[in-house]
């Protein structure tokens, strides 16, 4: 395991043991969300990588919500997932947001991440306005957890993460 794997899993392991602010009815709205960043960061084969999220606002259990998703690069991968995720209020209208997800990869003409199953963890730092936009950051790694003949991982530095309350593109 690489020295900056294990820095990201004791991150997103911190972010889930925060205490449970008092959760703001804003963090709980479905949300759409869109995303650009680069893939693969500190490697030759980086890219441009762009995300297509639905993230639900009801909770399956404590704070624990479900999202699905699609990725695609500047190198033609394509990643579709589906996975759950936290939102820890901080508080100024900061909202931090751990994030596990699992789902089917190609890798187009980029990297070879070793299976067509890639699992991926993200922590997110998102500003969340009054009527529950978000504007944010996020980090995550993709592994397929060595069910793979490789497993070499790649890392996404998320420059800019947008959503959207699905509330507030219906019709009104």
């Amino acid at each position: 395991m690489k020295i900056r794997d294990a820095l990201f899993g004791a991150a997103l392991a911190a972010g889930l043991a925060l205490p449970a602010a008092a959760q703001d009815h804003k963090l709980d709205v479905d949300l759409l969300g869109l995303s650009a960043g680069i893939f693969d960061v500190g490697d030759s084969d980086r890219s441009a990588e762009f995300r297509l999220e639905y993230r639900w606002g009801s909770k399956l259990f404590w704070l624990i919500k479900p999202f699905v998703g699609a990725m695609a690069t500047g190198e033609h991968a394509r990643y579709g997932y589906a996975g759950l995720l936290a939102d820890f209020d901080l508080g100024g209208n900061f909202v931090l947001t751990p994030s596990l997800a699992g789902g089917a990869f190609a890798r187009g003409d980029g990297k070879d991440l070793g299976s067509g199953v890639e699992f991926r963890t993200q922590l997110e730092l998102a500003y969340v306005t009054p009527k529950s936009h978000r504007v944010g950051v996020a980090v995550s790694h993709m592994s397929n957890a060595s069910i793979g003949d490789r497993n070499p991982g790649a890392n996404s530095a998320v420059l800019l993460s947008y959503a959207i309350p699905i509330s507030a593109l219906a019709p009104k």
